[in-house]
């Protein structure tokens, strides 16, 4: 069949790597497999993991190569370097050597499945060195499976080598971990990608602007086959030659140097001008979604620069003028508002991801960010709260301090009962109004703290005062006094105060007064508690007002009725 004649083969299987030396950005793994090759502590299983896209099972079949390899007289040992003059490497490249099966966990993840793997572990290989299976997304198989694969995992015969490959490691039982040597394969960065992908377009004689590359690595998120789709993409796009503003349009990005003038609006607060461009980027096939995520970009820069002005290994596709307006822009905002932004887009991004018209949740966003940019940071806040001076007044007879009444707002009144802040009037046509002034400002004092502890109650005083009020109330509800004095409690507790109440008491009486106390608890013995005393002063204060005649009389004529509290009028204070 011609060249011309072949059906179209997409660039990531065009170009899947062959060999060792054809790996993109996977060093320390090629480095130690062709050491244990060329040295022949070849282990018995592998496990490669990694996100999609970045060569597990390329990897896998590049191992079985190696160690299959004869080369073109059959006679080879195995190898590290070019297996394209080996026939059974061949047809390991096609998928269609019997010695080395792939399976797909995915679709066949019962123990029936490793079942057959087992059962042909035992013969030998027909042609190759080592039988070997590949199993992919390994983490698919159920737990009967995994189970069923331990024993022979740990000890398979000299013939048969496993690869495992999975992008969920943590899916996988560590007891299958355990028997494997383990590979994580890295992303790979954007720079390596841009090489890579300028290096394909010049085979395919494919012209291609070098910020279009960039675009094209940057949207690949580490995975070289993303990429590769991607840029077979554009490749379809354009007239053999790929533009930076073809690539925009294809992936729906915006503008790298709008969206600096879109952030940079949105933090100066002008609004209007941050929606206008918003609106711009959107009629021009901007995504909502990818906006916010290169404004999340640019503030992880810009939040880079902040903090290390000097800094040049930017992971970032910036032209030079674009970069130095992000330092610029950078120098200007404070890292609290950084934070914030980032928080604010963060949060922003899963709105726009699920919000039914993702636009409208997007201006959501940057109207936020807008309103933000003019709130104070709380640091500031902090300072100005710090240096304020705040006064209080309070007035000598009764200790409250008295504000001046605020215009009074005249309402009709019938039947209506004014609360104590509120005095009613009589105006000059006989019609009763309300005149309600603002509530008087007071400014309590803080309780006064004995200086010497005499007594229980200058104890629980002193509680109260540091908000020990756990403390004060099992004082007050269920501690006997037998003897108190400065460094000494001595009391009988009842049987429903808190077991460590001693232990809780010594360190808090230490913190308070800087003295050692001894707090001791007796077994028998002490005063009534203070609780016990006040309920007896009720008691006999009730007493006695049943006693007064009238009371006595009400009594009589209700004999059912009982007196229950004895609530205690305050006395009028004449102006």
């Amino acid at each position: 069949m011609s060249e011309e004649n072949k059906p179209y083969r997409v660039l990531a299987r065009k170009y899947r790597p062959q060999n060792f030396d054809e790996l993109v950005g996977q060093d320390a793994l090629v480095r130690t497999l062709k050491n244990a090759i060329t040295s022949g502590r070849i282990a018995h299983a592998f496990m490669l993991t990694g996100v999609r896209g970045v060569g597990k099972t390329t990897t896998a079949r590049i191992i079985a190569k190696a160690l299959n390899y004869k080369g073109a007289d059959g006679l080879s040992e195995p190898t590290t370097g070019n297996t394209d003059d080996c026939q059974l490497c061949r047809a390991i490249s096609e998928d269609r050597h019997p010695d080395v099966i792939e399976m797909d966990a995915a679709s066949r993840t019962g123990v029936d499945d490793i079942r057959e793997i087992l059962d042909g572990v035992r013969y030998a290989p027909t042609e190759a060195r080592y039988k070997i299976y590949v199993i992919d997304e390994v983490h698919m198989l159920s737990k009967n499976a995994f189970n069923a694969l331990l024993k022979t995992l740990e000890e398979p015969p000299e013939h048969v080598k496993f690869i495992f490959a999975t992008t969920e490691i943590r899916k996988v039982p560590i007891t299958v971990l355990s028997r494997c040597q383990r590979f994580d394969l890295q992303r790979i960065n954007v720079d390596l990608l841009s090489k890579h992908y300028t290096k394909i377009c010049g085979l395919e004689n494919v012209s291609v602007e070098e910020e279009a590359i960039a675009m094209i690595a940057r949207a690949s998120d580490g995975s070289v086959r993303d990429g590769l789709s991607l840029l077979d993409q554009a490749m379809a796009l354009s007239d053999n030659k790929i533009t930076a503003e073809q690539v925009q349009s294809m992936l729906g990005l915006a503008d790298r140097a709008q969206n600096l003038d879109l952030l940079e609006n949105a933090l100066g607060g002008d609004m209007p001008s941050a929606l206008g461009l918003m609106d711009h980027i959107y009629k021009n096939g901007g995504s909502p979604s990818a906006v916010i995520q290169d404004l999340l970009d640019l503030t992880h820069l810009l939040t880079k620069l902040r903090a290390v002005p000097d800094l040049t290994d930017i992971n970032q596709v910036l032209s030079g003028d674009q970069l130095a307006r992000a330092k610029e822009l950078s120098a200007k905002i404070s890292m609290p508002s950084l934070g914030k932004t980032w928080q604010i887009l963060l949060k922003g991004l899963n709105e726009v991801n699920s919000a039914p018209n993702p636009q409208n949740a997007a201006e959501m966003v940057i109207i936020r960010l807008a309103y933000a940019a003019n709130l104070p940071d709380p640091s500031d806040l902090i300072k100005k709260l710090k240096n304020s001076d705040i006064t209080t007044t309070s007035a000598s007879n009764a200790g409250s301090a008295t504000a001046k009444p605020t215009p009074s707002t005249q309402v009709h009144a019938q039947d209506f009962t004014p609360p104590p802040h509120v005095t009613s009037a009589v105006n000059n046509g006989g019609q009763e109004t309300i005149s309600r002034a603002a509530p008087e400002l007071s400014v309590v004092p803080d309780p006064e703290i004995p200086a010497v502890i005499n007594t229980l109650e200058d104890m629980i005083e002193m509680l109260n005062a540091h908000k020990e009020i756990m403390l004060a109330s099992q004082l007050y509800n269920f501690a006997h006094l037998i003897k108190i004095e400065q460094g000494l409690l001595e009391f009988r507790q009842n049987n429903a105060a808190m077991p460590d109440l001693s232990q809780k008491l010594t360190r808090i009486l230490k913190s308070i007064t800087g003295d050692h106390w001894m707090v001791a608890i007796a077994k028998t013995g002490g005063a009534p508690t203070l609780s016990e005393i006040n309920e007896a002063k009720d008691l006999q204060e009730l007493s006695d007002v049943a006693k007064m005649p009238i009371v006595d009389n009400i009594l009589k004529i209700f004999p059912e009725a009982r007196l229950t509290k004895i609530l205690k009028q305050k006395p009028e204070t004449s102006n």
